[in-house]
């Protein structure tokens, strides 16, 4: 995520019609549900803009924003959970993804909360929001001491939302070739 005071894009809305039940969890202003293949769509605003995944390697071009999609969709099938589709509850829009996987860190399978939140959406406390709701999912639907959120260091924006969350850095590791610090927070 960038920094304060750029520019936010001009992005169209895309609204995403879905039953009340496919809805994991819900916040004040946000819902969240499983991705669906008709999402490619409005997650490439989000995966496919340059400012929003300048910590990533690469940007994700169409065939990216589908594997990114069929991957979580495989994650909910074999963990019961993944990346869930970030639903604005005043419009309908899909502006984001937050949610739940399993990354090894240090040869350990960790619990991680990860998200992406589309840029014009920035310093909203949407992200904060959402990661609060599956951080508390990840307490109550799993047993696990705690969790963590894999942040590269730069990225103090993904950074805040972590700390407002109450997690706090544990270490530093190179995770996929890229320095990340890890953030963890016990179970209360």
């Amino acid at each position: 995520m960038g920094g304060a005071g750029e520019s936010r894009p001009q992005q169209s809305a895309i609204l995403m019609a879905m039953p009340e039940s496919n809805f994991i969890l819900e916040t004040p202003r946000l819902r969240l549900r499983e991705f669906v293949p008709a999402d490619v769509d409005a997650l490439a605003l989000i995966l496919s803009d340059a400012e929003t995944m300048r910590y990533y390697p690469d940007l994700f071009d169409r065939a990216g924003v589908e594997g990114w999609i069929a991957r979580n969709r495989r994650r909910y099938v074999a963990n019961g959970h993944g990346l869930w589709a970030m639903i604005l509850k005043s419009t309908g829009e899909l502006i984001g993804d937050c949610g739940v996987t399993v990354q090894t860190i240090d040869g350990l399978d960790e619990l991680e909360v990860g998200y992406h939140l589309r840029r014009d959406h920035w310093g909203q406390g949407y992200a904060t929001e959402a990661a609060r709701a599956c951080q508390d999912w990840a307490f109550a639907n799993r047993n696990v001491g705690y969790v963590v959120s894999l942040i590269r260091p730069e990225n103090m924006r993904s950074r805040r939302v972590a700390e407002r969350n109450g997690l706090t850095l544990w270490k530093q590791i190179m995770w996929r070739d890229l320095p990340h610090c890890v953030h963890r927070i016990e179970r209360s």
